[in-house]
């Protein structure tokens, strides 16, 4: 079996807590991003100026959430890869958002607000797992 997929053998403090709030972050960003992509006309009024590469974003990182969440639970380094990887993605749109933004897109403050959130959120989550893991 390969070692570095393994659970590590110290559960890092809070990693069941942190695999949940993951969890619940993936199935929110799931629901409110579809929402606005798929759900009515009403729904799409209350997203405002929303800029549509950032949603169709958060709609499929939703599931990558989810994903991560799961190998968080088990405490896989796989996962804490994952949350680089989500945090990167996240930095790499919130950058795209800012020059669409710059050219005059209009857009709600609270994007800026989400995205500075959700990059903090899988950014301290990668850190934290994986630091565990190789410990582990």
């Amino acid at each position: 079996m390969n070692s570095h997929l393994t659970v590590p053998t110290s559960p890092f403090r809070g990693q069941k807590f942190i695999a949940v709030v993951a969890m619940l972050f993936g199935a929110l960003t799931l629901f409110s991003a579809g929402n606005v992509l798929f759900g009515s006309m009403a729904s799409q009024a209350w997203a405002g100026n929303y800029v549509g590469f950032v949603v169709w974003f958060n709609f499929l990182a939703g599931a990558a959430y989810i994903l991560a969440a799961i190998g968080l639970w088990q405490g896989t380094l796989w996962a804490a890869r994952l949350s680089g990887l989500i945090a990167i993605a996240t930095a790499g749109v919130a950058l795209g958002f800012a020059f669409v933004v710059l050219l005059g897109t209009p857009f709600e403050m609270r994007t800026i607000g989400a995205l500075v959130l959700r990059f903090t959120f899988w950014a301290v989550i990668a850190v934290v797992a994986t630091r565990a893991v190789k410990r582990g």
